[in-house]
């Protein structure tokens, strides 16, 4: 069988919101929206800014309004944010943010853990969430998240993937992810259950979202686009974790993921030296080391020169 690589991937930098809502120090407003515009300025097409949710629930995103608010936006750069109710959509609405992300467990534990709620609980209160979004001219997205397994309930089922995929579609949503939250995911388990979210919702433009937990997380993204996923999200630096799923580390670094593309000739429309700067700006920020392989070792371009000089010398 002939391998069929995409020609080009989208690509959003999850960041600013995945990345940061795990860290013990948190940014300051300015350093968040010297972050989002860098990004948008380095050619990334899709940005997820930050979260409106209860600020005790997830302290690092209190300031979400402010930076929506006062952010610049490049034209043609889609804004998005993570909401888990109705008051996150009007926030997000008043902050001038006019597409919206909901999020819903395949596992009822990890529902729970992070929103005190079950998923069909969830549901119920996303059916008014998606009701406002589109009186009020907003676009919505889904996740499913422990997709690929649980820290609580281990393994989940692609039965159990698909009817979380099927109740999120009964609600409009035509855009969903696939989310590995804890880093659970192996390249097998994502070529077959991609295959079978592309084959049951064609209708749906699928994401893959994978952390890098236990070292797979580009082999995943490798075994995403096999199965025919073009669309990926990553964090700069590597940072990330779920604050209410133990054992979840950071996002693939979207330097990684960019670099990866880079190298097999796949188009992704972002400046890669743009994002390893930022990258390595972000890292400093945080003032511990990140999970991010170009940060540690630099990209293969810039072997050339180095051996170059090597042979010179």
């Amino acid at each position: 069988m002939s391998m069929q690589w995409p020609e080009k991937v989208v690509f959003c930098e999850v960041g600013p919101r995945d990345g940061l809502q795990n860290e013990p120090e948190v940014l300051s407003v300015d350093r968040k929206i010297a972050l989002i515009e860098g990004v948008a300025e380095a050619g990334v097409p899709i940005v997820e800014i930050g979260s409106f949710v209860h600020p005790r629930a997830v302290p690092q995103m209190a300031d979400t309004d402010e930076v929506a608010r006062r952010f610049r936006r490049v034209e043609g750069v889609e804004y998005r944010a993570l909401v888990a109710n109705l008051k996150g959509v009007e926030r997000a609405l008043a902050s001038g943010i006019t597409k919206v992300k909901l999020t819903l467990s395949a596992s009822e534990s990890h529902a729970k853990a992070n929103l005190n709620k079950t998923p069909a609980e969830l549901l119920e209160g996303f059916k008014e969430c998606v009701a406002f979004a589109h009186a009020n001219g907003m676009e919505v997205s889904g996740a499913i998240s422990t997709a690929f397994g649980c820290p609580f309930e281990g393994k989940i089922s692609s039965g159990k993937i698909m009817e979380t995929a099927a109740r999120m579609t009964d609600l409009g949503l035509t855009e969903l992810s696939l989310s590995d939250t804890t880093g659970m995911a192996n390249p097998r388990q994502v070529y077959d259950l991609a295959s079978m979210a592309r084959s049951e919702f064609p209708e749906v433009s699928w994401f893959l979202h994978f952390h890098n937990t236990r070292g797979m997380a580009l082999a995943n993204v490798t075994a995403g686009m096999l199965a025919g996923i073009i669309r990926f999200d990553a964090s700069l630096a590597g940072l990330g974790g779920c604050p209410f799923a133990p054992g979840a580390s950071g996002n693939v670094a979207s330097e990684d993921l960019l670099h990866m593309m880079d190298e097999m000739g796949i188009e992704t429309g972002v400046d890669l030296k743009k994002m390893i700067a930022l990258a390595r700006q972000l890292q400093e920020w945080v003032g511990h080391p990140t999970d991010s392989s170009i940060l540690r070792a630099g990209t293969n371009a810039d072997l050339v020169p180095l051996t170059a000089a090597r042979k010179q010398g």
